[in-house]
């Protein structure tokens, strides 16, 4: 296992995404990342506007927050930071883990992300500073596998993956089924299916 650094601190998962909305495969990553991992909590950190999807129309960050924390709260694990939201402007991975590692002092970071996002890590903002402030895991799933072979040498030491279920579950494909009347119960959170209907959103 590649992941860890030499301190003894509290063991956190970071978690960022639009979450627009959060769903099932959301949570099903966070929590086999905690379990395999042994993390104490894993905070889930909606993004204020993502640098790769800039430009394009989603729901208001207050909605997406509220969200999470409906989707999370029967999870003793997880927990919900506002910290890119409050800061505003694009959400960048690295603005998130130096507010982090400052608001939480000698804890160890385990940012959770695809497998397939992760190997674009070397094109990410300041990507050089990420490995001094977390570890990093790359989630896959069954059938689409990724090997730290398709990863630069330098980087792999930072970087282990996690197979979880295969859970065919996008926030696009939630949000296309709300528009054409489709049910999206147990695609996510009860509470979540109640909130977006209760505020019209993805009409």
């Amino acid at each position: 296992m590649a992941l860890g650094k030499s301190g003894k601190g509290v063991r956190i998962g970071v978690m960022g995404g639009t979450f627009d909305p959060i769903h099932n495969g959301h949570l099903v990553a966070a929590s086999e990342a905690q379990h395999k991992f042994g993390l104490d909590e894993v905070i889930f950190v909606p993004a204020a506007t993502q640098p790769f999807k800039n430009g394009l129309k989603i729901s208001e960050p207050e909605k997406r927050y509220l969200m999470t924390c409906v989707a999370t709260a029967e999870d003793s694990h997880f927990t919900v930071s506002r910290v890119d939201i409050d800061r505003g402007g694009i959400t960048y991975t690295i603005d998130t883990l130096r507010d982090l590692h400052a608001a939480r002092p000698g804890a160890e970071l385990f940012f959770i992300t695809g497998a397939d996002a992760l190997r674009s890590i070397t094109k990410w903002y300041d990507w050089e500073e990420l490995f001094s402030l977390a570890s990093f895991i790359g989630v896959t799933r069954p059938g689409h596998e990724v090997t730290l072979e398709d990863f630069p040498e330098d980087i792999r030491p930072y970087i282990s993956l996690v197979t979880i279920p295969g859970l065919a579950i996008s926030s696009t494909d939630l949000r296309a089924r709300v528009r054409r009347g489709a049910p999206i119960w147990y695609l996510t959170p009860s509470g979540v299916v109640r909130f977006i209907d209760k505020y019209k959103l993805y009409r």
